[in-house]
C-alpha cells in the first residue's frame, strides 16, 4: 500500500475533445473535416485587408457564441475566450461528465496563447487613434486580458477547486498547456484537467507575419517544393483529461493515453529554429514517455508551410529518426492558428489513434527534396496507430512535442 506521498504516478489519458475550427465546430465536424481532408480557406473578413496585395486565411465560420456559452454573457469575453469556453464546453460534454460531476472534482484549466484578446487590442488603438482614450469602450477594455482565456472557462463551468493558467509561449502554447495538464494529473494535483490554446485572427499578426514575407498568397502548402508561407487561422483546442483510474470508474471512453512530451528554449534567434535544438526535444519526448524513435508511427509536424520553418524541421527529424515515420501537418487544411494549433493538431492525433487513420496534408504538388518526407499528400491513410507524436514550435526557440499512445491495459 502506498500512503498519499508515496503513491506511484498516474497514468493520464484523453477522454474528452473539444474544437473550434475554420474545418467544422466540433468533434465530429473535425474529423470529418480531417478524414476528407477539408480547406479553411477563405479571404479575411475579420479585418479590412485595403492595402495587402493577397488576404487568404482561416477563419471560423457559423460560429454563434450564444449556442456553446450560457453562464456567462458572451459579449463580454472576446473572440478567442469565446473560443477557448465553447471548446472546453464541447470537451466537458464530448467525456460524458455533467457539469456536476465536474464541479466535484480538484481541476486545473490551462489555455495557451499566441495573442490572447489581440484582436480587442486592435479595435480598441483605433479608436484611440481616430477619438482619443477617454472614448476607448470601457467592456471591450475589462475583456482584452489574456488571463480570460482560463478564467473565462472557470466562470462558465462554474468551478471553485480550480487553478486557471494562461501560457504564453507563442505557437508552442498549447502544447505547453497539455504537457501542465499532465503534469498535474500525473502527480496527484488535481484529478480533471481542461487543457489546450485558442487564438482568433487578427491584424497586428497577420501584418506582423505579411511583413516578414512569410503569407502565401493562396493556400499553404506544408513541405512542398513551391511552399510559400503560412495563412493564418484562428479556433481552440481544449482536451479534457483524467487519470486512468478516473477514467474506468466511470466507464469513460478513452480517446488516447499521455505518454509524456518535452520542452526546450534555445533562444538562438527571435523567428528562425534551430535544428539540433528541436531534435533535443524530441529525444527529450521520447525518453519521457519511454518510446524510441522507431515506436512513432506517425508525426504530426508543426509544418507552417515556410521556406525556413519545414527543412529545418525536417532535418531535425532525420536527425532523429533512422527512417523517419510518416509525416503531415494539419495547418494545411486549418492554417496556422498560433496557439491554438498544437492543441488542435493533439486532439487530431488522438482522433487519429482512435479512428485508425493518418490524416493528409492537403495543397501537394510536389516533396521539395530538402524536406524528403512521406508527408501523406492529399488523401487520408487507414493505419493501425500506437504511439504518435505532435510538434510544436514557437518565435525564440520554444520547443514542445508531446506523445500520446493508444491506450492499453498495463501487462
Amino acid at each position: 500500500m502506498y500512503d498519499n506521498d508515496q503513491r506511484p504516478p498516474r497514468r493520464v489519458v484523453i477522454t474528452g475533445l473539444g474544437t473550434v475550427s475554420s474545418i467544422g465546430l466540433g468533434v465530429a465536424a473535425f474529423l470529418d473535416g480531417l478524414r476528407s481532408g477539408r480547406s479553411g480557406v477563405k479571404p479575411i473578413t475579420a479585418f479590412d485587408t485595403t492595402g495587402f496585395a493577397h488576404a487568404n486565411g482561416c477563419e471560423v465560420d457559423d460560429f454563434d457564441p450564444a449556442d456553446w456559452i450560457r453562464r456567462v454573457d458572451p459579449d463580454e469575453l472576446g473572440r478567442a475566450t469565446q473560443f477557448s469556453v465553447a471548446a472546453a464546453h464541447m470537451a466537458v460534454a464530448d467525456a460524458g461528465l455533467s457539469l456536476e460531476e465536474l464541479r466535484e472534482r480538484r481541476a486545473l484549466v490551462s489555455v495557451g496563447t499566441t495573442d490572447a484578446e489581440s484582436r480587442d487590442l486592435d479595435a480598441l488603438v483605433d479608436v484611440q487613434l481616430k477619438d482619443g482614450p477617454e472614448h476607448l469602450p470601457p467592456g471591450v477594455v475589462r475583456r482584452a486580458q489574456a488571463g480570460r482565456l482560463s478564467t473565462g472557462i472557470v466562470r462558465e463551468l462554474g468551478l471553485t477547486d480550480v487553478e486557471a493558467l494562461t501560457i504564453p509561449t507563442a505557437c508552442a502554447a498549447g502544447n505547453y498547456a497539455i504537457g501542465s495538464g499532465f503534469d498535474a494529473i500525473r502527480g496527484g494535483e488535481v484529478e480533471v484537467a481542461l487543457c489546450g490554446g485558442a487564438d482568433a485572427v487578427c491584424r497586428k499578426t497577420f501584418a506582423g507575419f505579411y511583413r516578414l514575407g512569410t503569407i502565401a498568397p493562396e493556400v499553404c502548402q506544408p513541405f512542398d517544393k513551391d511552399r510559400k508561407g503560412i495563412l493564418t487561422g484562428e479556433g481552440a483546442g481544449i482536451l479534457l483529461m483524467e487519470s486512468l483510474e478516473s477514467a474506468r470508474a466511470r466507464g469513460a471512453r478513452i480517446y488516447a493515453e499521455v505518454l509524456g512530451y518535452g520542452l526546450n528554449c534555445d533562444a538562438h534567434h527571435p523567428v528562425a529554429p534551430d535544428q539540433g535544438s528541436l531534435a533535443r526535444c524530441m529525444e527529450v519526448a521520447h525518453r519521457n514517455a519511454g518510446v524510441k524513435p522507431e515506436d512513432i508511427d506517425f508525426i504530426s509536424a508543426h509544418g507552417t508551410g515556410t521556406r525556413a520553418n519545414d527543412v529545418t524541421e525536417a532535418g531535425a527529424i532525420r536527425q532523429v529518426f533512422a527512417a523517419p515515420p510518416p509525416t503531415i501537418s494539419i495547418k494545411s487544411m486549418i492554417g496556422h492558428s498560433m496557439g491554438a494549433a498544437s492543441a488542435l493538431a493533439s486532439a487530431a492525433c488522438a482522433l487519429a489513434i482512435t479512428e485508425g487513420f493518418i490524416p493528409p496534408t492537403i495543397n501537394h504538388r510536389e516533396t521539395d527534396p530538402e524536406c524528403g518526407l512521406d508527408c501523406v499528400p492529399n488523401e487520408a491513410r487507414p493505419a493501425e496507430l500506437n504511439v504518435v507524436q505532435n510538434n510544436a514550435l514557437a518565435f525564440a526557440g520554444n520547443n514542445a512535442v508531446l506523445i500520446l499512445g493508444r491506450y492499453r491495459e498495463a501487462e
